[in-house]
């Protein structure tokens, strides 16, 4: 029955696409039956890159609310709708205002790195938005020499190791997912999975990363992975990552380093939401015009340098 009902609301959701003239973007980390119906998969990188290329009128963004809002912000002429309006990034909140303007009053040469994984006023505010896979060029790429990271502090410490060169300063932000992920998990799992890799993610803690054999976003762990000679991976990020892994490998066996390797806000959006917002439109995403102004500099800056 439950097989039947799925397949349902497939057939409903391609039907409402070609009516609506939408197409679905998806993160990784959704559900796997929300992976299966995307036209679209990937990081936070690949979906920005790919949300300035599509011709449909509407874009259906299965990811917490900071996605939407950068589509929106890129593509202000597109419709943008979230399936669930209460999918939400905590990290993304996890910088303030005031201490930007107080870094940058502190360091005159400083450049307001902030990583995509916030919301449009905290980019309203930065010099550049980065990705966890361009994060590092990005920064390499800046004429600045201090560089004020936010909001992760893990992915900063990961891109400070790989950029010696600049002065980092830290905020204190975090993924909750990643950061649940610690030491004594990860020898757990290599002593359960000896011949397996432990491929993770820099939202990781430093610590953690030491054990690592591959550091990647999602996307890198997923080429990683595919193109390895290994046949066992143990796998440092949130578990929807699983689903692309295993439809690229088959044969190969992949590992969660915990059982809660899980974003509840991630896994909100489902079937019946898309189908239902296509049907009602009210997902819909609003950024103002002055907002969407000062988003846009910082994510358009990205996407230039990375190219």
């Amino acid at each position: 029955m439950a097989v039947l009902i799925m397949n349902s609301l497939m057939e409903q959701i391609q039907q409402l696409k070609k009516e609506k003239n939408a197409i679905i973007m998806a993160h990784y980390y959704v559900p796997d039956e929300v992976q299966a119906i995307a036209d679209y998969i990937g990081d936070s990188f690949y979906l920005s890159k790919i949300a300035t290329k599509v011709k449909e009128d509407t874009i259906v963004f299965c990811g917490v609310s900071f996605m939407g809002e950068s589509a929106k912000i890129l593509n202000p002429s597109k419709t943008v709708l979230l399936p669930d309006i209460t999918a939400d990034c905590p990290m993304a909140h996890m910088a303030d205002i005031d201490t930007i303007q107080r870094i940058k009053s502190e360091y005159k040469d400083v450049a307001v790195v902030c990583y995509i994984n916030s919301t449009a006023e905290l980019k309203s505010y930065s010099d550049v938005c980065v990705t966890s896979s361009n994060a590092i060029a990005i920064v390499k790429a800046l004429p600045n020499k201090n560089i004020f990271f936010i909001p992760d502090q893990n992915l900063a410490h990961y891109v400070a190791t790989q950029v010696p060169e600049k002065h980092f300063i830290f905020n204190d932000g975090y993924c909750p997912i990643h950061k649940d992920i610690t030491v004594s998990d990860v020898t757990t799992a290599k002593r359960l999975h000896p011949d397996a890799e432990f491929l993770v993610h820099p939202e990781c803690p430093p610590d953690v990363l030491a054990y690592a054999d591959m550091i990647g976003s999602t996307s890198e762990i997923i080429d990683y992975a595919s193109k390895s000679t290994k046949n066992e991976f143990i796998i440092g990020t949130e578990a929807g990552v699983l689903y692309e892994l295993k439809q690229k490998n088959p044969n190969k066996t992949f590992y969660t380093v915990t059982n809660h390797q899980c974003c509840t806000d991630m896994k909100k959006v489902t079937l019946e939401k898309i189908r239902d917002v296509l049907l009602s439109y009210n997902g819909n995403v609003e950024v103002s015009d002055e907002l969407r102004h000062t988003a846009h500099l910082p994510l358009n800056r990205m996407l230039e340098l990375a190219k």
